[in-house]
């Protein structure tokens, strides 16, 4: 029975009730016997009518909030945040996702000659596409950036939320000096010019041999990375790839040394780092 058909019985119950209430109220003076049925009869319409209202309680559509996000098919639009920029997965809230695709699209950009130029130039291509400034004339921690991608470890393109970017770290992320206070520099240094809202850093990569990533990007900041540089061994170590939060390849560069290479050494760290984890599976083919 649907809701309307019991709400419809409760109301003729209602309703049959009340006219024989009144005709037996009529015979107030009948014989005692008839007095007993009458009380009989509206005990048993009382029965029914509370009856009735259990029935119609019980199969009204209660209001639930199941928590459950609609999925999205094949082909459709991608969910937004209410003003067309993409949002952040709901695994990683403090994700500047548009940021996130704008980086990912700028590193894939890069051109060969672009990516196979003196390291100094090809570093500085390697901050454009993190949406980060070229700054060396300011103190660590107010944006400078001229350790980025220049050892082992500072080498994640990290787009995170402007709610997230002075997130500390309470001692989740293993090897990283408690507080790693970096907001003031991630403000002074992300390029405004690229996606909507939020900033970049080059966070350190330690922990992103585990799965899901143990790293500053994803336990910090709780934020995918556009990608991350990781050296190639079999190259020794003289070429790179650029991947992305799921380890897929971006693009690959071969940059000429002219001095400022990282030590071999950094460069081999860096790949021990991510060896065995989802950032590894690109350069291992190669």
């Amino acid at each position: 029975n649907t809701v309307s058909d019991q709400s419809s019985w409760f109301v003729i119950c209602m309703r049959v009730r009340a006219r024989i209430t009144r005709s037996l109220s009529r015979a107030s003076g009948a014989p005692s016997h008839t007095n007993h049925l009458r009380r009989r009869v509206l005990l048993s319409l009382g029965a029914y009518t509370f009856g009735g209202t259990l029935l119609s309680r019980a199969f009204a559509a209660p209001v639930v909030n199941t928590g459950q996000a609609c999925s999205v098919s094949a082909g459709a639009a991608a969910p937004g945040n209410g003003n067309g920029a993409p949002m952040a997965s709901s695994d990683y809230l403090g994700t500047a996702e548009a940021r996130r695709l704008a980086g990912m699209e700028r590193a894939k950009s890069l051109t060969k000659d672009q990516l196979s130029a003196p390291w100094t130039e090809v570093r500085r291509s390697l901050l454009w596409a993190a949406g980060l400034k070229d700054m060396t004339d300011v103190p660590p921690g107010l944006g400078n950036t001229s350790h980025c991608f220049n050892d082992f470890n500072h080498c994640d393109a990290t787009t995170m939320a402007d709610n997230s970017a002075f997130n500390e770290n309470d001692g989740s992320v293993k090897g990283i000096a408690l507080g790693n206070r970096l907001g003031k520099g991630i403000v002074a240094a992300s390029d405004t010019t690229m996606g909507a809202g939020g900033g970049s850093w080059c966070t350190c990569i330690l922990g992103a041999n585990y799965e899901p990533p143990r790293d500053v990007a994803h336990v910090q900041f709780n934020s995918k990375i556009a990608w991350k540089l990781v050296w190639i061994p079999s190259s020794n170590f003289t070429s790179f790839a650029l991947v992305d939060d799921d380890g897929s390849l971006l693009n690959v560069g071969t940059p000429a040394d002219d001095g400022s290479l990282p030590p071999v050494g950094e460069r081999r760290r860096n790949y021990e780092a991510v060896k065995g984890g989802r950032y590894s599976r690109e350069v291992d083919s190669m």
